[in-house]
């Protein structure tokens, strides 16, 4: 048994290479072998977002606080608010953060394989983020 005790690990500030703006992210699990589980809780201000990316496995989102945005590749953005998930599959080019005058929470659960859990591409634009909804 692994027991993470509540504020026993830091929050940290991911690579400014991947997301734009401020972001926190608090770790709940990384599973150890043969477990491939990865969770985080994300603290998005207004404004911040992912860089585009994939999962090799996939990912869920669950939204916790705040309004966030969410973007497949090639599709709308779609406004997400607390309580929603979204299960994005193996693969699929993507972006989310926050909206652009609210703060937004989520949890995100995704698998490693390999180790890898994510693959980072480029950022998301201004002019991808502010697209109409």
């Amino acid at each position: 048994m692994i027991h993470h005790r509540a504020n026993a690990r830091p929050t940290t500030t991911p690579s400014a290479d991947y997301f734009t703006g401020t972001v926190q992210m608090d770790p709940i699990i990384e599973a150890p072998e043969p477990a491939r589980l990865r969770a985080i809780r994300v603290s998005f201000a207004p404004g911040a977002r992912t860089a585009w990316h994939t999962h090799p496995l996939g990912q869920t989102l669950h939204v916790i606080s705040g309004v966030g945005r969410f973007q497949t590749e090639g599709e709308a953005i779609v406004e997400i608010l607390p309580g929603d998930t979204i299960w994005i599959p193996p693969g699929e080019k993507h972006w989310h953060g926050a909206a652009p005058d609210k703060g937004m929470v989520h949890l995100a659960m995704q698998e490693a394989e390999g180790g890898v859990s994510a693959n980072w591409m480029q950022k998301v634009t201004d002019a991808e983020y502010t697209a109409a909804q």
